[in-house]
């Protein structure tokens, strides 16, 4: 019992991860009142003194000390966080503007985006069911294009700056909360300065626009931080191709908030669009099973 106890913890803790994920929408739609500039200024700041404090109460400052004092890992970050600031800024964009479904198909799409990354870049080899699954992914956006007559950009943009933002990541040896205070801290003076701007101006949310506002704006910080404290748990816990089952939680929970709840119109075109995509991740979870099973064999004859 003991032994599985870990990753039953694993499990537990990928589910808070990616079920909050999934659900973030619901907070984003509470403040689309504000404009996403402004609530992605709040999410930077906020995000710095919550994670100085895991950071001490986890008593790894000198583990980060040692993570930045190596060459350019300053300077990834900065890359890493002016992209992951980016996404942020899009999936707010997308989430105050009623097109959560493209931020679903954005999310749906980036696993396959990461392995067409690693073919660029990292020269890896397709295997052949993932060069199906790529290709169903394209067919997909190029009837969404089609049909519309213009890329679906919100979709795009979210798959790719995260797609490029984990590609950066893995070149830099630091834990995720580390990582991301050293990301926030870097592009904190850039937010705090807007905000000030705002301020000044008189057009600050924050403090102004009711209580509720203000404490919303306040937890941008923990929305950001706690389901990534999660997730690096269960990563430690769990295998990798367990985690990337998981991963398809959040645009899952994206698909039915927008369709349920938010009631964005579902047409044939998303439907065949979602139809590619889906097959598109059913190949590339078997693709990735097969993998995984190949590699225990050979590890384990017995």
């Amino acid at each position: 019992m003991r032994s599985t106890s870990p990753q039953r913890i694993g499990v537990l803790y990928a589910l808070s991860a990616y079920g909050f994920w999934g659900l973030v929408p619901i907070y984003f739609k509470a403040v689309s009142h504000i404009s996403p500039l402004e609530v992605l200024a709040h999410r930077v700041i906020w995000s710095v003194p919550l994670t100085a404090l895991l950071i001490t109460l986890g008593k790894d400052w000198r583990e980060l000390r040692k993570a930045i004092a190596k060459p350019n890992v300053l300077h990834t970050l900065f890359l890493s966080a002016t992209l992951v600031s980016v996404n942020w800024l899009i999936f707010i964009v997308a989430i105050s503007t009623d097109q959560v479904l493209q931020a679903s198909m954005g999310y749906y799409i980036n696993p396959l985006v990461n392995v067409l990354l690693g073919m660029i870049f990292l020269r890896e080899r397709l295997r052949p069911l993932q060069i199906a699954a790529v290709l169903l992914a394209a067919a997909g956006t190029l009837n969404v294009t089609v049909n519309y007559g213009k890329l679906p950009w919100i979709s795009l943009a979210l798959a790719f700056s995260f797609g490029i933002y984990g590609l950066l990541r893995k070149t830099v040896k630091i834990e995720s909360v580390n990582g991301l205070f050293v990301e926030t801290t870097l592009i904190s003076p850039l937010a705090f300065t807007y905000l000030l701007f705002l301020a000044l101006r008189g057009k600050g949310a924050f403090g102004t626009a009711g209580w509720e506002t203000t404490l919303l704006l306040f937890s941008a910080g923990a929305v950001t931080t706690f389901p990534l404290v999660w997730f690096t748990s269960a990563a430690r816990r769990l295998p990798l191709y367990v985690m990337g089952l998981f991963q398809y939680i959040a645009p899952s929970c994206h698909f039915l908030l927008a369709v349920f709840l938010y009631r964005e119109p579902f047409t044939w075109t998303f439907g065949i669009t979602f139809g590619c995509i889906w097959a598109g991740l059913a190949l590339f979870a078997v693709d990735s099973l097969r993998s995984q099973r190949s590699k225990s064999s050979t590890k384990d004859p017995h």
